[in-house]
C-alpha cells in the first residue's frame, strides 16, 4: 500500500497540530489546572476544537500527553547534565527543574488517577532513573554525601513542590527553597 500524493504532508501537518495542542495545553493547565477549558487550549494552539478532539478524544489522553512531554523534557535535561563538569551543581539544576515542574503541574497526577494509560509510560520510574544517574555521579565526585539516597532527593523535591503549589508564583518560591536546600545537600 503506497502513499498517496500529499499524504506525508498531511501527516506532518497533523503532527504539528498535535504538538501545538500539547504545548498550549501545558501552558493552560499550568495556569488553570487539569480541568482547564479545552476550547481555550484549542484557541491558544491555533486549531479548531474538532482538531483537538481528533487527536485527544478524551481529556485524560491530553493530560497524559502533557505529562509525558514534561517528564521526557526532564529526563532529556538530566541526560544533558550528565556531561557538565560539576555533578553537584548539575543535580541541583535538575532538582530545580523537577520542583518547578511538580509545583506547576497543578494536579496532573491526581487527574489521571484511574485512567488506563500506556503501560510503557511510567513517569515515576523515568524520573527516578534520571535522578539516580545524576546522584550517582555527584556521589562519585564527592559533591553529595554518600548517605544521600535517590529517595531523599525525590522526597525533597516533592515536599518543596507541595509547599509552594498553591502560592501565587510557585516556580519562583520553589527556586528560593531549592537554593536553601542545596546549601545543606552539597558537601563543602
Amino acid at each position: 500500500m503506497g502513499e498517496t500524493p500529499g499524504s506525508s504532508g498531511r501527516r506532518a501537518d497533523a503532527q504539528r497540530n498535535r504538538d501545538r495542542v500539547v504545548a498550549a495545553a501545558g501552558v493552560v493547565i499550568a495556569e488553570s489546572g487539569p480541568g482547564a477549558s479545552l476550547e481555550e487550549i484549542a484557541r491558544r494552539a491555533g486549531v479548531g476544537s474538532a482538531t483537538l478532539h481528533r487527536h485527544f478524544p478524551r481529556r485524560a489522553e491530553l493530560l497524559e500527553a502533557v505529562l509525558r512531554d514534561r517528564v521526557q523534557a526532564l529526563c532529556d535535561q538530566a541526560e544533558d547534565l550528565l556531561t557538565v563538569p560539576n555533578a553537584g551543581a548539575a543535580l541541583v539544576t535538575w532538582l530545580r527543574a523537577v520542583v518547578t515542574h511538580a509545583a506547576t503541574a497543578r494536579g496532573l497526577g491526581p487527574a489521571l488517577t484511574g485512567y488506563e494509560s500506556d503501560p510503557e509510560f511510567s513517569p515515576h520510574t523515568m524520573i527516578r532513573e534520571a535522578a539516580q544517574q545524576l546522584l550517582a555521579r555527584a556521589h562519585a565526585e564527592g559533591s553529595v554525601g554518600p548517605s544521600v539516597t535517590v529517595d531523599d532527593v525525590l522526597q525533597l523535591a516533592n515536599g518543596i513542590s507541595l509547599a509552594v503549589e498553591s502560592l501565587p508564583d510557585p516556580a519562583q518560591r520553589a527556586d528560593v527553597l531549592v537554593a536553601l536546600v542545596a546549601d545543606g545537600l552539597l558537601v563543602s
